[in-house]
């Protein structure tokens, strides 16, 4: 087989006209598409929110910032200054609308932790550009064929364009200054690489150019792009290579822990780099001399990274200082938890009191006001009082509160009058149980 056949894509191509038609009506911005981008922002917002990859990637499948972002790429690559224009244009609104959205949000949200999501977005790198370069060709590809199937969602999720800028409207909400840079330039990387790698696409398949193009124009939007994509490149290739030089510094600090501080009964429990040149072990167990420190401290020049490095150890005294501290401030956080515990009681006591302080001069009153009346509805009547007792039965754990009424009298009461006493006690007292005691002379 041909291997140059083998990897032809031209039997699989739409037509050019085709494929020109769909990109440029997929920059359209307004009615239901505005609608759809504000509500795929507040989505990833959500997503970020509450530090959720699933609702992140929902609300990249719903967004049409792809669409403007292809069509600049193509009417670079195919001469057509207004399409340019009219995508350039629609890009930058959709980008306002989307910033401006998520800082709504993140407003007036009452949730404002920096999750994992949230801090991805803020630190862009070289893979960032390179991930969205092949994104951008994959999705140019997928628009140019007959069957498109589902590499575009893909390419959307790959590029992550959403998320940059609820990160975006976050900074502005909570005002970093880091969060919002850090986040904007990720959007401009994913934006000029996808656009870069549709403008190669479109050279490489042989799209028809426009041929009424003005030569000076072409040129000067040619060096734009150069130019863009350069000043796009340099900040990230400098992030990618100190992002590179952590990770090696780390690989070797492991190694060298394995390899030069592995002392027989001693184990490393942390280590740090502090102080940008100075490497801190912690140590547990029997004490290393200072010999063999000074031994590992001069090893450290068999490291390429770590030679300019110095050595700290932490052990014996030290660690049991530090390790004293810690628990002096366990201490003071217990006791702090076992005040605000003891206050809580004491809080809940005083209520407790000023309740029946004033149940009691509630009944007081209630006491004063039928001994105006009594006289009235019973004259037999000399004395009375209310009081609320807790009735425990014998027969059971139960108990139950009630207000008990002691009435003293100078001849018998009847029947017929004990009950119609008993419900006016209980009508004055609003008392769920009343227990009447009367007390004849």
């Amino acid at each position: 087989m041909n291997i140059k056949e083998f990897f032809s894509i031209k039997s699989d191509l739409s037509s050019r006209q085709e494929t020109i038609e769909n990109i440029t009506n997929g920059t359209s911005f307004r009615g239901a598409t505005i609608w759809i981008l504000i509500c795929a922002i507040f989505i990833a917002s959500l997503g970020l929110n509450v530090n959720s990859t699933a609702v992140i990637i929902g609300a990249m499948l719903v967004s049409p910032l792809m669409g403007p972002i292809i069509a600049m790429g193509m009417a670079v690559g195919i001469n057509d200054l207004e399409l340019l224009k009219r995508a350039a244009k629609n890009y930058l609104m959709m980008t306002v609308v989307a910033i401006m959205t998520a800082t709504l949000y993140f407003f007036i949200t009452p949730f404002h932790e920096n999750g994992s999501e949230l801090l991805a977005r803020t630190s862009p790198t070289l893979y960032d550009v390179l991930i969205a370069f092949f994104g951008g060709a994959a999705g140019i590809i997928a628009l140019s064929i007959k069957d498109k199937g589902n590499v575009i969602p893909g390419v959307a999720i790959a590029t992550a364009l959403m998320p940059p800028l609820c990160t975006a409207g976050f900074g502005i909400a909570s005002g970093s200054l880091h969060f919002f840079a850090g986040a904007l330039y990720l959007y401009f990387i994913n934006t000029v690489f996808i656009a870069l790698s549709t403008f190669a696409g479109v050279r490489m398949m042989k799209f028809k150019p426009r041929e009424i193009f003005d030569e000076k124009r072409r040129r000067i939007v040619n060096r734009t792009l150069i130019l863009i994509v350069v000043l796009a490149m340099v900040p990230a290739f400098f992030m990618t290579i100190n992002i590179i030089h952590r990770s090696i510094v780390h690989r070797q600090v492991r190694q060298f822990i394995h390899e030069e501080a592995n002392w027989e009964g001693t184990r490393v429990v942390a280590d740090d780099v502090v102080n940008g040149n100075t490497l801190r072990l912690v140590l547990v167990g029997r004490n290393v001399n200072e010999e063999a420190v000074e031994l590992a401290r001069h090893s450290l020049t068999h490291y390429s990274k770590l030679k300019e490095y110095d050595l700290e150890v932490v052990q014996g005294a030290d660690f049991d200082s530090i390790m004293s501290l810690g628990n002096r401030l366990e201490m003071m956080r217990a006791n702090e938890a076992n005040n605000a515990h003891a206050l809580d009681n004491e809080l809940k006591r005083n209520a407790f009191l000023t309740e029946r302080l004033n149940e009691y001069e509630r009944y007081e009153d209630i006491s004063n006001e039928m001994r105006k009346e009594v006289n009235i509805f019973f004259p037999q009547i000399i004395g009375l009082s209310l009081s609320s007792t807790l009735q425990v039965f014998t027969d059971s754990q139960a108990s139950q509160r009630c207000v008990t009424a002691i009435v003293d009298c100078q001849e018998p009461l009847s029947k017929d009058a004990r009950e119609r006493l008993h419900l006016w006690f209980k009508e004055k007292t609003v008392a769920d149980s009343l227990r009447l005691i009367v007390l004849e002379k």
